[in-house]
């Protein structure tokens, strides 16, 4: 296998400034990520001490009790409902992600009741039901850390009656559930009206003293309908369910307790995971610097680069497998291990002509005769337009690229290293085709074109400009919208992906994603029609 070097100068004058823009970038997250995970939940000092004072620990130092120590907990969606809900919500309300729990790989979803007492809204809901969707996708058990009030009220038209709002919980659960996906549910706080059907639709169930609480009706909604003035714990605390309904299996003195029984049944559950259909080698480093990806892209996104620059700071070895290296350059695909998994990476080098759009579909149905996963990395305006490439086909050729993506079988993984524009997204694994997971670095832009040409076709469709300057005074405003909509962190507080990632991450976070997909057996592929 080749191994791929580097045309770089790290000395260089361009080398220093595209590594002092990224690392500004990488700033800017970090702080993002601390304001709403420092003081171990969302909320402000004075909710989170008067969590405390209920001997209650804060989110975060709940997930970090149940994990096993020293290792990672992989966070998605850290940043979601930024920017929105008044900034009221940090993180949506609730903390979900990928963890090691006595060995075995689980989705936890983690209630934040510093954040209007743990309520669901919209977003919230949304980030519920992606981390149950990954436990789906990749067949992993799924721990519930259950302290919430419901459904925000005052949402409530955007949070009860649709589809995939707040009902698609319990969907998902009984879906888990007939595929044989254990479930356990640790009611430390509040589980109230619908949310009673978490713990209830659980395999095991753990509620702690004097805290937890499980009631389709709380007291103010009892005294209501009945008359019948009674406490919560008298409702529905740890003494009732546990002695008298049966809807809990296990009682906990406190939070400590609850999270060591949670541990306690994930250590009998006696999950295994099925054989890879590989072996999986030793990890190793790549033999460029990783550490140069910050100089590697350029601070202007119009600046063109080789994209096998990041393919060898993020591979082991920096070795590569490369296909079809002389036809459809504008398109970089190659076999290659990520910590020791195989990968087969489709990384933009430029617009999608014909060609790059044939040679992907072709690589795609090698990845998935083989069951490899397939890794894209995301920099790219979209397919070649104008008359000599709609005669040659573009439309056919780039549907077949798509329809490669949407078919194969094995586990797909996103990283948008730059722009992600227009149909390009579709063609390189975008969110609506289903990556097993889908990260940003935080210099990608998203939206279904650049803002210059929005901007310049929005004015030409208008035209009737007496001047340049009355066609800028009308473009102004739209290049700000798209540069505003583009962002990064626009997409993360909507969920657009599954969160921002510190581009020296991508290795660990994508083999974290590998790992947990190998849960479940990667299928055969069948393709759909592909016009020729």
């Amino acid at each position: 296998m080749a191994t791929l070097g580097s045309a770089i100068d790290p000395a260089s004058g361009a080398f220093r400034a595209n590594s002092a823009a990224m690392r500004a970038a990488v700033a800017q997250l970090r702080d993002r990520v601390r304001a709403v995970s420092e003081r171990g939940a969302g909320g402000d000092e004075i909710a989170i001490e008067r969590h405390r004072s209920r001997g209650k620990l804060p989110v975060r130092e709940r997930i970090d009790a149940l994990i096993d120590p020293g290792t990672a907990f992989l966070e998605l969606s850290a940043l979601a409902a930024g920017g929105l809900y008044d900034d009221e919500a940090p993180s949506a309300g609730i903390v979900t992600g990928v963890a090691r729990i006595e060995g075995v790989e689980c989705i936890v979803v983690a209630n934040d009741a510093t954040v209007k007492g743990g309520t669901y809204y919209p977003l919230t809901v949304k980030k519920h039901l992606r981390a149950q969707e990954i436990a789906l996708e990749n067949r992993l058990p799924c721990l519930y850390l259950v302290d919430s009030g419901g459904a925000y009220l005052p949402l409530q038209d955007e949070v009860f009656p649709d589809r995939d709002h707040f009902g698609r919980i319990f969907y998902y659960q009984a879906q888990l559930s007939s595929q044989g996906i254990p479930q356990i549910a640790l009611v430390m706080g509040s589980c109230t009206a619908g949310g009673a059907y978490v713990p209830a639709m659980s395999d095991e169930t753990v509620i702690v003293r004097g805290t937890g609480t499980i009631f389709l009706g709380g007291p103010p909604l009892v005294k209501a309908a009945t008359g019948e003035e009674v406490s919560a714990e008298d409702l529905g605390g740890a003494e009732v369910h546990t002695r008298l309904s049966g809807v809990a299996d296990h009682y906990a003195l406190d939070d400590a307790h609850a999270l060591a029984i949670g541990r306690s049944i994930v250590r009998n559950l006696a999950w295994r995971r099925p054989a890879p259909p590989w072996p999986i080698e030793a990890s190793r480093a790549p033999s460029v610097d990783p550490a140069e990806l910050y100089g590697v892209i350029p601070a202007d996104p119009r600046q063109s680069y080789d994209v096998r620059e990041v393919i060898a700071r993020l591979v082991d070895g920096s070795e590569l497998h490369e296909f079809k290296e002389r036809y459809g350059e504008t398109l970089v695909c190659g076999f290659a291990r990520i910590e020791g998994y195989p990968v087969a990476i489709l990384a933009n080098n430029g617009i999608l002509f014909s060609s790059s759009s044939l040679k992907g579909a072709h690589f795609i149905e090698l990845a998935s005769q083989r069951r490899v996963p397939l890794i894209f990395l995301q920099n790219i305006t979209g397919f070649m337009v104008g008359r000599e490439y709609e005669a040659g086909g573009i439309a056919k050729d780039g549907a077949k690229l798509v329809t490669a993506v949407a078919t194969t079988s094995v586990p797909k993984f996103t990283v948008v290293i730059g722009g992600s524009y227009g149909a390009g997204n579709y063609g390189m694994a975008g969110r609506a085709y289903s990556p097993r997971q889908l990260w940003m670095w935080p210099n990608a832009r998203i939206s279904v074109m650049g803002g210059q040409q929005a901007a310049r076709v929005l004015s030409t469709v208008r035209g009737g400009f007496e001047t340049d300057a009355d066609r800028d005074a009308f473009e102004a405003p739209i290049l700000a919208e798209y540069e505003r909509q583009g962002s990064p962190y626009h997409s993360t507080a909507r969920l657009w992906d599954d969160g921002v990632i510190d581009p020296t991450d991508t290795r660990r976070v994508l083999a974290m994603g590998i790992s947990a997909a190998l849960n479940r057996e990667i299928g055969e592929t069948r393709f759909g029609i592909f016009r020729m």
